[in-house]
């Protein structure tokens, strides 16, 4: 393997960055100019390996149209090579020298990767250590890293980790209560995922509310497919809802979220099941689908308003434990400033929002129903005014935090507008990096490790 070269052999007045997510069948990529932080070109390849393989790719400039094709597509290799023909269609080639990075949404960096890093031989060592903890995700990361550096093996490629904004967990709140040297040999923790979702909405938040993020403590919801919950204090986390893996926390589509340990005990030696069974069972039939058989919030709600009790029982649920955490997250910080819902039905769903902030007016939460109605792909506040917690909703944009991350890393020797690298929001990285640690009111339990 070629090792790839540094940030200053970058070409000067390079701006652009190609953000790729690469799943176990799927590859999503975008082309930002950081110049100005606008898309040029967006894009997804699914069903790889796959007869009935599909690629759509949009360009974003000059006036070109979207385009679709089918037909197998055999690998990543096969995928990205593919996207990269689209691109060049559009003159926007992985060659040009316009191109300053790739970055590379990698889900597991465990406790070494607290930032994003240039890849090189001994951090894809690591990443691949870390495939254990991480069986569904980080495989399919690393594939799209490998493929990605045979295409362009002279240009900085660069990970940016899901868990690195969760790193700033106090120990209490990140270790399990088990025995620490067997959690130690096997790195059992509580990592956290959904990193670089919450690290943006958290500052846009603070943004929103027209002060800086070391100002302010949000409990964010990310509710996807995935969901995860965080309570951010001055910018930094101090808990979040996934653990070691993406299944602890809250319901999700078809994971169950947080369960009983002794269920996998139970199941193994009661019904027979084999812990690889379990595993399915409990990431791939449960959740919303295996309470009611859809996990798609817009059928959920649909049939319940044609008096379907299942869907009604599974909603209860998925709002039943939102609520819990809001409670428990607003016990962990002391003083909330702001909810804030994004993702997929976070953005999109009145009902869950209404629904999750109801009865929760004595910790200072309202809905406006008028505000909560408004569809919007920008960010707002559904909170009447009299509300002493802002409740919001911000548009989630992981591409744009990868971009920004990445070309932080790499682009600062081209001169980046407004002089040192900045965030998602503007906020200047390093700034970002000294908020103050948590402290709980009564100064217990301190811990200063794994900042």
């Amino acid at each position: 393997m070629t090792t790839p070269t540094t940030a200053a052999s970058t070409t000067a007045g390079a701006y652009r960055v190609l953000v790729l997510n690469s799943g176990s069948s799927s590859v999503k990529y975008q082309l930002l100019d950081m110049s100005d932080r606008t898309r040029l070109a967006v894009g997804l390849v699914e069903r790889i390996g796959e007869e009935t393989s599909r690629l759509v790719h949009t360009p974003l400039t000059g006036g070109a149209e979207r385009r679709e094709r089918t037909g197998p597509i055999a690998d990543h290799e096969a995928a990205l090579k593919a996207a990269a023909e689209e691109l060049a269609a559009d003159g926007l080639g992985l060659d040009s020298p316009q191109l300053a990075a790739i970055g590379h949404r990698v889900v597991h960096g465990g406790l070494r990767f607290t930032e994003p890093v240039v890849i090189d031989d001994e951090v894809l060592a690591e990443i691949e250590r870390l495939v254990p903890v991480a069986p569904l995700h980080n495989p399919a990361n690393i594939t799209g890293i490998r493929t990605a550096m045979a295409l362009r093996p002279d240009l900085p490629q660069v990970a940016v980790f899901d868990t690195a904004f969760h790193t700033t967990m106090p120990e209490y709140a990140a270790r399990y209560a088990i025995d620490t040297e067997t959690a130690d040999a096997h790195r059992i923790r509580r990592y956290g995922f959904h990193g670089t979702s919450h690290a943006y909405v958290s500052r846009r938040t603070a943004e929103l509310l027209g002060r800086t993020p070391e100002e302010v403590n949000v409990i964010v919801l990310h509710l996807g497919n995935g969901a995860s919950a965080s309570a951010v204090a001055g910018g930094r986390c101090v808990e979040t809802s996934m653990g070691l893996t993406p299944l602890e926390g809250l319901v999700m589509g078809t994971r169950s979220g947080d369960i009983d340990p002794a269920v996998t005990f139970h199941l193994m030696r009661v019904a027979g099941m084999s812990a690889d069974e379990v595993d399915a069972l409990l990431n791939k039939k449960s959740g919303l689908v295996g309470l009611c058989g859809d996990n798609d919030m817009r059928e959920i709600r649909r049939r319940i308003d044609e008096g379907d009790e299942r869907a009604a029982l599974a909603f209860d649920i998925y709002v039943h434990r939102l609520k819990k955490y809001i409670g428990a997250y607003s016990a962990v910080l002391g003083r909330v400033d702001a909810v804030a819902f994004t993702a997929g039905v976070g953005e999109n769903s009145a009902p869950v929002r209404e629904a999750a902030v109801a009865g929760l007016e004595e910790l200072g939460l309202a809905v406006d129903a008028d505000l909560n109605a408004v569809r919007s792909d920008e960010p707002r506040l559904i909170s009447p005014d009299y509300a002493r917690v802002a409740v919001a909703v911000v548009p989630t944009d992981e591409e744009l935090e990868i971009a920004v991350q990445t070309f932080a890393l790499v682009g600062q020797a081209h001169g980046m507008a407004g002089g040192a690298a900045r965030d998602a929001v503007g906020q200047p990285t390093t700034e970002r990096r000294r908020a103050p640690l948590y402290l709980p009111p009564d100064g217990i339990f301190r811990s200063e490790t794994n900042r």
